[in-house]
């Protein structure tokens, strides 16, 4: 026993439980070693924040916070997928007060995109590549009035998924034409699965970047070499993102992305956009599910040991509304 140890040291670490890893060894099984870990962070230190996406006007957001307050559950980012543009100027308000009063960012879709537009290839089997991307000028013009519309009601958050758009807008931005506050969260429809269109993203203007779901640990390591800023990982995707299912990883992605956003999909439920009054009580439901979710991996977080830091409401850096 060294002389830092006592015994009371050493009986609680005896009566700690082992870890899987620390069992398999035992039986001359090594794990797959992880790379090393990121030193990057957010502003105020943490190495990672939670994200709901997929929340789809005022009742879900009002859902998910209530889900968020009855779990203990820490809600950084709601993120929002049929767009701004379907959203009343009352509403796109509403969520700016909600996510205000609660130090979350609100971050909605900018639209219109092609997937939704008149022509026939976004309906085609080829379609699901470009359905996130901008088509003509006529779309442009939309997209830009959907950003400043949203933003003339205390918004200060948007996915974006046309690399064209997301330059024009960041190049706004530093001309003063939109807050310097507004975060530009490329979208998992823009997802990059290498580390030299993560940098291209990073150069274009992007705050925060939304990498695919399936990566593995080294690429996902491989990618953050690329860039200091947050990264964005699905570790529950929804089935049209592959369904990925992988939470009690959250502390091992975190370890390896850090700033991390983990973000909670619900494998199972139905596709939302565009949302309405008609899916209503199916997207809160979905949304209060996928806080339960955030929990559980927590959890295995909390059990990992590796004193993990998450931020808390209305950290630096995060697009908290400014209504």
């Amino acid at each position: 026993m060294s002389a830092a140890t006592g015994p009371d040291d050493a009986a609680a670490l005896d009566d700690r439980p082992l870890t899987g890893a620390e069992i398999l060894a035992r039986r001359g099984i090594s794990a797959e070693p992880v790379p090393a870990p990121s030193e990057h962070r957010f502003p105020d230190g943490a190495h990672y924040r939670i994200e709901v996406p997929s929340v789809e006007g005022p009742a879900v957001l009002r859902a998910v916070v209530g889900q968020a307050e009855a779990e203990g559950v820490v809600v950084n980012r709601a993120s929002q997928g049929s767009g701004a543009m379907l959203l009343s100027t009352a509403e796109l308000a509403e969520m700016a007060r909600i996510g205000a009063d609660n130090g979350i960012e609100v971050s909605l879709f900018t639209g219109p995109r092609e997937e939704w537009d008149v022509g026939s290839l976004a309906q085609s089997g080829e379609g699901p590549s470009r359905a996130g991307l901008i088509r003509g000028v006529r779309q442009l013009r939309y997209a830009v009035d959907d950003v400043l519309r949203a933003v003339d009601q205390g918004i200060r958050g948007f996915l974006v998924a046309d690399a064209g758009l997301l330059e024009l807008l960041a190049g706004m931005q530093a001309a003063g034409q939109i807050p310097a506050s507004v975060v530009w969260k490329v979208s998992a429809m823009l997802a990059p699965a290498n580390p030299l269109t993560v940098a291209q993203l990073d150069r274009l203007g992007a705050s925060t970047i939304n990498v695919p779901a399936d990566v593995t640990l080294g690429q996902l390591a491989e990618m953050r070499s690329a860039t200091s800023l947050p990264l964005d990982l699905y570790v529950e995707a929804p089935a049209g993102m592959g369904g990925a299912v992988r939470g009690q990883e959250t502390a091992d992605l975190v370890t390896v992305a850090s700033p991390m956003y983990v973000k909670f999909g619900l494998r199972n439920s139905r596709p939302l956009y565009p949302s309405g009054l008609h899916l209503a009580d199916e997207a809160a439901a979905i949304g209060r599910e996928k806080v339960h979710r955030a929990r559980v991996a927590l959890e295995w977080v909390e059990r990992s040991g590796l004193g993990l830091g998450q931020s808390q409401p209305g950290a630096p850096g995060l697009g908290v509304p400014e209504p």
